[in-house]
């Protein structure tokens, strides 16, 4: 099975409802998808989410990777051989995290839909869905506790709030939101790299009655030092995010134990493969993991969704980047039911472009 044809194309959504975390205000956002051609029948897709604070890239910076890098090293090669493929283009995009996981994503649907199977089968299949957070951005007391409440009507049972702007606003944001959606509903809080040490300890201890699940990334991405003091300084379990880039960082945050837990966006450490290693070296240190997301297409949620169904020991969801999404062209590769994920049931990731009509098909 050759590739014969590897085609991209930028799309920009804008979101239903613009939010803000401690570091920016986002209402658009723009994905690149792929499409990988064989000389079968067989079609892979993958997805990008370029974020330049986080993953250091651009939409164009992917585009440029797709012409100088990976349609060279990829045309004509056996679309079979992934790890091999990902080896060869990876020395060339080391600091292009969502390029390679595109890619990774495109070469894991083909072989998913070669084998016939759903890609989370193939993997693994330890569990066929997957319960995920669904997040509020930093906004005023009072519409906080509107989302809150009305997420939880929906079904969603787990809640993650934003925050690490003002720490005493945060505070009284959490208490508020637990007093209003009840101690069913799990919360849990993103200071997206918002605090210093001391603040840190300080919201954990006012907010212990709002009984938080986790805490992700509290400190500044680079300051790991901190992050470990904070892990080992509160009562609740630390997650890292921002700090875990690759498995180098995997292995570092483990050995030393800076935190708890880790946060695998596929975007952050080039998809799928990269994310069972890492994951493997996270269950070894004992650290639980979550599968993140950034502001993606739902093709790209399903790549994150079949990863995490596939491996125990990623416990924890957080696979809602799609849904505020306006004009998303894979929506429905991945299904939702109060607060739950499921698959499509079809094999590798589950979509086809072709499917779509002419009318939404970005190809």
């Amino acid at each position: 099975m050759k590739i014969t044809r590897i085609e991209a194309v930028p799309l920009t959504f804008k979101l239903v409802e613009p939010y803000t975390i401690a570091y920016e205000t986002v209402d658009a956002t723009v994905n690149v998808f792929l499409r990988i051609q064989t000389s079968t029948s067989v079609i892979g897709y993958g997805c990008a989410a370029p974020d330049l604070e986080v993953t250091g890239e651009t939409p164009a910076s992917v585009l440029t990777a797709v012409t100088d890098v990976i349609q060279p090293a990829l045309r004509g090669a056996d679309a079979l051989r992934l790890v091999r493929l990902m080896e060869k283009i990876r020395p060339h995009l080391a600091d292009q995290p969502s390029a390679l996981a595109m890619v990774d994503m495109a070469l894991y649907d083909i072989l998913g839909k070669q084998a016939g199977l759903p890609l989370f089968r193939l993997l693994g299949g330890f569990r066929n869905r997957m319960r995920t957070s669904i997040t509020i951005g930093i906004l005023p007391l009072r519409e906080t506790v509107r989302r809150a409440t009305s997420f939880a009507a929906e079904g969603f049972t787990v809640l993650k709030l934003k925050g690490g702007i003002d720490v005493e606003d945060d505070i009284v944001r959490v208490l508020a939101v637990r007093s209003a959606v009840g101690k069913k509903i799990a919360l849990r809080f993103d200071a997206n790299q918002g605090y210093s040490e001391e603040m840190s300890l300080h919201f954990v201890t006012r907010t212990r009655p709002a009984e938080l699940e986790l805490i992700e990334q509290p400190t500044p991405r680079k300051r790991t030092a901190m992050l470990g003091r904070v892990t080992s300084g509160v009562s609740i379990p630390v997650m890292a995010d921002e700090s875990l880039m690759n498995l180098k960082d995997a292995y570092r945050i483990a050995r030393r134990g800076l935190a708890d837990m880790v946060n695998i966006k596929l975007m952050k450490v080039g998809g799928i493969d990269e994310a069972m290693k890492i994951n493997a070296v996270s269950r070894a240190a004992g650290l639980e993991a979550m599968v993140g997301c950034m502001d993606e297409s739902a093709l790209s949620i399903a790549a994150g969704l079949h990863f995490a169904m596939a491996r125990p020991n990623v416990q924890y969801a957080d696979l809602d980047g799609h849904l505020d999404l306006i004009g998303d062209p894979a929506k429905g590769a991945v299904h939702i039911k109060r607060g739950v994920l499921y698959p499509t049931g079809r094999p590798g990731l589950g979509f086809d472009f072709l499917d779509t009509g002419p009318e939404k098909n970005p190809f």
